[in-house]
This record gives C-alpha cells, structure tokens and sequence, in this order.
C-alpha cells in the first residue's frame, strides 16, 4: 500500500527519545543495518560487540538515509541521544502508544514466523492493506523494536514474532509490544540447552503473558503436555483464554483434516462463532493447529473469517520454512522442501512426517545438526532414527559433528534407513545429493541455520547464497 505521509519527524523523533535533532526531517522508514537502507530511511547507529553503526554513517547517507540516530558526533542530519539502543526502545514505545491497531504478539517454538505470515496475510486482506508486521524473523531484542517503530500510524491490525533462549527475554520483549492478543503456538526442546527442562521452556514462553493489555485474548496449543501450565500463567493476566488444537475439549479444534489435491489440507474447524470449512495451503498436522490459532487471533480481534480462509487456502511456503521448489534433474524434475533456516526435535519429526507422506517418488532428508541442545543433544539427534524410519526414507544425508552419533547407529543396522551417508558440512552434502539425486525424487533439506543447507537450496534455485 503506498503512502504518502512520514512514518516520523524529527520532532517526534527527539520527543520520544529525548534526543536532539540537527535539523528538521521526516522519514519513511527505519532501519539499523547499513545494507538495508532505502532513500528516506531513518537510521539507527546501534553498538555491538563486532560493528558499531556510526562506521557506516557516510554509507547509509549515500544509500538515502535522511538522518541517523547517533551516540556520537556526526556531521549529517541527525538526532544526538545518549544511548542509541535505548533510543531504539523508546521509540519503540512511542509507536505503541500513538497506535489505535490491534496488536497480535506470536511466539513459541516452532512455528512462530509461519503463523504471523498467515495472520499477516489474513489481516491484510480484510483491512485493505492496513496491516503491518514484523519482516524476516526479527524476534529479538533488536528487530522487536524495530518492527514497533516501522509500524505505520494508520495501521489498523500488527502483528509481531517474539522469540528467546534464555527466561526473561520475552519479559522485556512483551513489555513493548503490549499485545491485545498472544499466542503460543507450541512448546518444544528448542534451546533447551539454555533450560533445566521442556517446562521451563513452557515458563519462559509464557512471559509473553506479562504484557497483556486489558481484556486481551491469551491463545494456547491445547495439545501440548504443558497446557495446564500455560493456562495457569496466562490466569494471572487475563481471563480471555482460547485454546487451540486437534484436542476435542479444545475452544477452536479440528473437527476433520484430509489432504486437499495438489498438497494441503481440507480442514473443518469448530470455533465459538460456528463451523468453518477451509483449505489450507501448507501440508502437515503442525500447520492444521497453527491455522487454528491465526483464526483464534482473527476472531478475537474481529477481523473477517472469510478472508482468513482465503488467506489460508493461498499462503505460499516460506523460504527456508517450507517453501517447496520442483528443480530440473535430468529429463523429469525433482521437489525440494526447504527447511534449511531453523531445527529442534519437534520441527524434524513434524517435517520428516511430512515428507513420508509425500508419493510418488523416492524419499531424501539431508538432516544437519540441531543446535542449543546443550548435554541432551545426543538424544535428540539419536531419536531422529525413529522418525526417519516412519517416513519410510530411502537415503539419508547426515550433516555435522552432532548427527555423528545418528550415524554411528545407522552403521549398527538398528532403527532408520540403511542408506544413509555422514559429510561435514553443507558443501561434502551438496555433491552427495548430486550423485544420488533422480527424476521423481522428493528431498526435505533441514537444519539449524548455521549449518548454511540453505547453500543446497540455492545451488538448485538459483539464489543467492
């Protein structure tokens, strides 16, 4: 949607942050990385411990920043503050306070960027683009507020990606966004290496609570094992509680779940206004519960049901969380599932069963490492065995020093696939599926993002790596 008044000026800037400006300006948007800076971009000069933002001031002006938030002297148009990571959250705050739009905070952990894309794509449908919300998987501590201060004044519905690793991220993170509704979409390992256990995993998700605003909607799996946990934490802010998933005492729950042709599924969903029908784009059970809670969401912000399921029978797969990609391979063509961007015990099982459904053709996971698992990584990854053999996989590429023990009892003929190889790296795994692949193959590329599969996906597709 194009618009045409300023996202800030500069009074609004300095009011906000406490900051004084150079010179009057307004700006369209607002970034902190220099390679993102578009003409009429606000720029944030933030400090790490490996790069410091006022290096690149020159930059970003000739890139068409019309001003950068700075710590220190700076000979362009600017807003001086004392602290530009402080600058970032008040600001932050003030795009919180001047909004009239309904906030939708999402996290969990797996399933958190899929479900705000649907939400996002929902929303805008029926608000005729007065929907806004965060890009990429800007989660942090950094890209929440950012994704605040991007939000435009005229936003009617935002919705924002909350993730952590350690407890009390989340505190801090919800404290800005003041959601009107928050959902969790499910409790898995992921970093549990950070965490005693899955249910301090579940208590450090359930911050998200904290920041409710009043009357606001808490959104729970209720599937997961750590539902009366969450339900108990969310009781300390709200009594507006929706559950979610495939559960029959569940508020919003599957009702029935097919396979649509062509991919999918065909869902009947029971929620508190009535029955719906719809299609959903994306295949799999984990997709079939987070629709549940992105119509949960559109229900308790009064948004259009019927758009939601429009947007649900037309979301396209995200790039390196499902997108799906037919390559050519010698005469015929072969589907590539790219899952390349994130991986924890949940998302594996739930996506390796995915591709055990997929027919005809021969089935290929290329599997990397999961990260953050701290001393239970062993069993995490020994138990993708199980999961593997349930997909009926016909070869297994293993990635990575931690699926070495995967591998080493792959070798003893015990549970999963007897074909299988182990490589180091992205690269020794790329020229493995080369020699294996065929016409008619399906391949689930997956892995923590810092094992680069994503490389493999570009090395068929074309892009950039």
């Amino acid at each position: 949607m194009c618009r045409v008044n300023p996202l800030w000026t500069s009074a609004e800037i300095a009011a906000a942050t406490g900051g004084t400006a150079s010179v009057e300006f307004s700006c369209t948007g607002v970034a902190f990385d220099s390679r993102e800076i578009g003409a009429g971009d606000l720029f944030f000069a933030l400090k790490g411990q490996a790069s410091d933002g006022h290096y690149y001031l020159d930059q970003v002006h000739r890139a068409g920043a019309v001003a950068a938030v700075v710590s220190a002297d700076c000979a362009g148009p600017h807003i001086r503050v004392a602290d530009t990571a402080q600058a970032l959250n008040d600001l932050a705050l003030a795009a919180r306070a001047r909004t009239k739009a309904k906030i939708i905070g999402v996290t969990g952990s797996a399933g958190k960027t899929g479900t705000k894309e649907a939400l996002f794509a929902a929303l805008d449908r029926s608000s005729r683009g007065h929907a806004h919300r965060s890009v990429k998987s800007y989660n942090n501590h950094v890209g929440v507020p950012l994704s605040l201060c991007r939000m435009p004044v005229d936003a009617q519905y935002g919705i924002f990606e909350m993730g952590m690793n350690h407890p009390g991220e989340l505190r801090a993170l919800t404290g800005l966004v003041r959601p009107d509704v928050a959902i969790i979409t499910m409790i898995a390992p992921a970093h549990i290496g950070f965490f005693k256990d899955e249910a301090e995993i579940a208590k450090a998700k359930a911050e998200i609570f904290e920041g409710l605003r009043p009357g606001a909607a808490a959104i729970i799996p209720a599937d997961s094992v750590h539902f009366a946990l969450l339900r108990d934490v969310a009781l300390r802010y709200t009594s507006n509680i929706l559950s979610f998933g495939f559960d029959p005492a569940a508020d919003i729950r599957v009702i029935d779940h097919v396979s649509a042709p062509g991919g999918g599924s065909l869902i009947t969903a029971q929620l508190p206004s009535g029955t719906l029908c719809y299609t959903l784009s994306q295949p799999g059970r984990h997709w079939a519960a987070n629709s549940l809670a992105v119509l949960a969401a559109v229900e308790a912000v009064g948004g259009d049901l019927a758009s939601a399921g429009l947007a649900l029978a037309e979301l396209e797969g995200l790039a390196g969380r499902g997108a799906r990609y037919e390559v050519a391979i010698g005469g015929g063509k072969a589907m590539l599932i790219d899952e390349s961007y994130n991986a924890n015990p949940a998302s594996m099982a739930a996506t390796l069963s995915q591709l055990g459904s997929l027919t005809p053709g021969r089935r290929i996971a290329v599997l990397a490492d999961m990260k953050e698992l701290g001393d239970q990584s062993a069993r995490y990854h020994l138990s993708l065995a199980d999961d593997l053999a349930g997909a009926k996989v016909d070869y297994a590429i293993l990635v990575g020093e931690e699926m070495d023990i995967l591998a080493h009892s792959l070798k003893q003929g015990l549970e999963g696939p007897a074909n299988f190889a182990h490589c180091s790296n992205a690269k020794e795994a790329l020229t493995l599926l080369r020699d294996y692949l065929q016409p008619g193959d399906n391949v689930l590329v997956k892995g923590s993002n810092s094992m680069g599969l994503s490389a493999i996906i570009h090395a068929y597709t074309g892009g950039e790596n």
